[in-house]
């Protein structure tokens, strides 16, 4: 395993409040979870965003992508990392923050906070059976695609057309300031 790559952010010891078991800070931790479950003949699903400003756009995504399994694992961008993914101002919310929500949809079964902008580390360690990513996304533009591939998972793309965004809401809610 690859685990020794794996970056999670350090400073979400303590902050985080676990919500039904959920939401995980350690990544050996999850692992034994994720194994514990595929041993069990369980289907594991892969899903990582930013989830910043939860809209219906991901929780139609977070459904779709549970339905292509049995266990729904997402991996929530930390601060850093949305902040180079999404740009100056962003996250509205933190981490910590939107992991807690996350993890309180009925789809997903557990939540991990991660440093990275892609989850090449994760799927790497995982080894999910399916990696599902949203409609602004085709499955040859996701990033993650070739290591994916290297691992035997299947890229599937969920969700209903991109037609929400967060982005949108808080340009809207400011001009509305």
């Amino acid at each position: 395993q690859d685990e020794h790559r794996f970056r999670a952010p350090r400073r979400f010891a303590g902050e985080v409040r676990l919500l039904n078991g959920r939401v995980y800070l350690d990544i050996s931790e999850l692992a034994a979870l994720v194994e514990s479950r595929r041993g069990g003949g369980e289907r594991i699903v892969l899903a990582n965003g930013c989830f910043d400003i939860l809209h219906v756009g991901h929780v139609r995504y977070l459904e779709e992508a549970a339905a292509q399994g049995d266990f729904l694992v997402v991996a929530v961008n930390d601060d850093g990392s949305t902040r180079r993914l999404k740009g100056p101002g962003r996250p509205v919310v933190p981490a910590a923050e939107r992991a807690e929500i996350v993890a309180s949809l009925g789809a997903v079964e557990a939540v991990f906070v991660f440093g990275q902008d892609t989850v090449e580390d994760l799927l790497r360690t995982l080894r999910p059976h399916v990696h599902a990513k949203g409609t602004d996304y085709s499955v040859e533009s996701v990033p993650e695609l070739e290591t994916a591939r290297e691992i035997g998972c299947t890229t599937v793309i969920t969700g209903d057309p991109k037609d929400h965004s967060s982005g949108e809401i808080i340009a809207r809610l400011r001009r509305e300031d």
